[in-house]
C-alpha cells in the first residue's frame, strides 16, 4: 500500500474545501487530476473517503480517521524540514499567524526591527482567529503563532511577551462622567447594556466577558464588529463602551480623535500576550530570538496614560 504525501495533501484540502473545484484550485491542480489522486487513495485505502454529492462532498467517519491521521503525517514531515530550515537560528522562511486584535498593532513595529536583524529573513504573516491559528499550527502551516495565553494545549511551547492591560473606551462625555468617580470604576461594575463587543470567536471578546463576569446573552446590542477599528468609531460617537488593549491606544486614539479612554482601577484587567510553537519543531535559537524581539516591540507600544480631551493621563509606578 503506497500512499503518497501529495495524495494525503490533496485529500486535506478537500476536506477543508468540501468541494473538488475549490479544493484543486488551493493545491494548483487540475480537478480531474484531484479527483484521481483522491480515488487512488481511496483504492488504497480500501475504504471510502468521502460521499461525493452534487456541489460539494461529505466526509464519511472512516474519512474523518483519515483526516487526522495525514495532519499529524505531514505535521510530522514539515517537522522534519524545519530540521534543516531553521537550524541557523532566526533566518530563511518563517510562517508567522497573528490574532487580529495584536496584529495591526505590533507589526508595524515589530516588522522593521526582524528586517533590520536578518534583511534575508523571509517572513511570512498569517492573521486570523486562535482557533484557526492552532489548528494549522499544529497541523504544520505555521511555525508560530502570536496569541493570548494560557493556550490550555498539550505539545506546545508558550513564550510569554508582555502583558496587555484593558482601558475603557468610549465618548469623551461617557468617559469624563465615569472619570468624576475613578474609585468605583470595576470591569463588574459596567452596566451590561452599554458593553460593546467583537462579534463571538474573537477571543478579546471572551476575555473581556470574562473579567467583567458575564455572559454575552446579557449584552444589549450584538453588532458582530470584526475590529477594533470598528467598535472605537462606534463608542466615540456615543454608542456605549468598549474595551481597548493598551497596545492599541496610540493607533486608534489617533485614528479615532474624539474617543476617550480611562485606565480601571488596580489590578487592572489585562492579557498575556505570547509567542507559541510546537513542541516537536526544531528550536535552533530562531524562536528565541523571534520571541526577543516580538517582546521588544510590545514594549514599545504600552504608554502610560489615556487619550480624550478631560481625562487627565494616569501616574505609572
Amino acid at each position: 500500500m503506497n500512499i503518497t504525501l501529495k495524495q494525503l495533501e490533496y485529500f486535506i484540502a478537500l476536506a477543508e474545501a468540501r468541494n473538488f473545484g475549490r479544493a484543486a484550485v488551493l493545491v494548483h491542480v487540475t480537478q480531474p487530476a484531484l479527483s484521481v489522486q483522491i480515488r487512488e487513495l481511496e483504492d488504497r485505502l480500501g475504504a471510502k473517503l468521502v460521499e461525493r454529492q452534487p456541489r460539494d462532498i461529505v466526509l464519511t467517519p472512516t474519512g474523518h480517521d483519515v483526516l487526522r491521521h495525514a495532519k499529524r503525517v505531514l505535521a510530522g514531515v514539515r517537522d522534519l524540514q524545519d530540521v534543516t530550515r531553521l537550524r541557523d537560528g532566526l533566518s530563511g522562511r518563517v510562517t508567522l499567524g497573528v490574532i487580529p486584535t495584536v496584529a495591526p498593532y505590533l507589526l508595524p513595529v515589530a516588522l522593521p526591527m526582524l528586517r533590520a536583524q536578518n534583511v534575508n529573513l523571509d517572513l511570512r504573516v498569517r492573521e486570523s482567529r486562535t482557533e484557526r491559528l492552532m489548528e494549522e499550527l499544529q497541523n504544520g502551516t505555521l511555525d508560530a503563532a502570536v496569541i493570548a495565553l494560557p493556550t490550555n494545549k498539550a505539545g506546545l511551547v508558550e513564550y510569554p511577551l508582555f502583558q496587555d492591560r484593558f482601558l475603557l473606551a468610549g465618548s469623551s462625555a461617557q468617559i469624563s462622567t465615569l472619570a468624576a468617580a475613578p474609585d468605583k470604576l470595576r470591569p463588574t461594575t459596567i452596566d451590561p447594556d452599554r458593553l460593546l463587543l467583537l462579534e463571538e470567536g474573537h477571543c478579546l471578546s471572551e476575555q473581556a466577558l470574562e473579567v467583567c463576569a458575564m455572559e454575552r446573552s446579557a449584552t444589549r446590542v450584538d453588532l458582530s464588529a470584526s475590529s477594533l477599528a470598528t467598535l472605537c468609531r462606534l463608542v466615540s460617537e456615543g454608542f456605549g463602551l468598549t474595551f481597548l488593549p493598551e497596545i492599541a491606544l496610540a493607533s486608534e486614539c489617533r485614528a479615532v480623535p474624539d474617543m476617550a479612554t480611562l485606565r480601571f482601577q488596580d489590578p487592572q484587567p489585562a492579557r498575556v500576550i505570547g509567542l507559541v510553537r510546537r513542541k516537536s519543531s526544531a528550536g535552533d535559537g530562531w524562536f528565541e530570538k523571534l520571541a526577543e524581539t516580538l517582546a521588544a516591540a510590545g514594549r514599545e507600544l504600552l504608554p502610560a496614560g489615556e487619550c480624550g480631551a478631560g481625562v487627565p493621563p494616569s501616574i505609572e509606578p
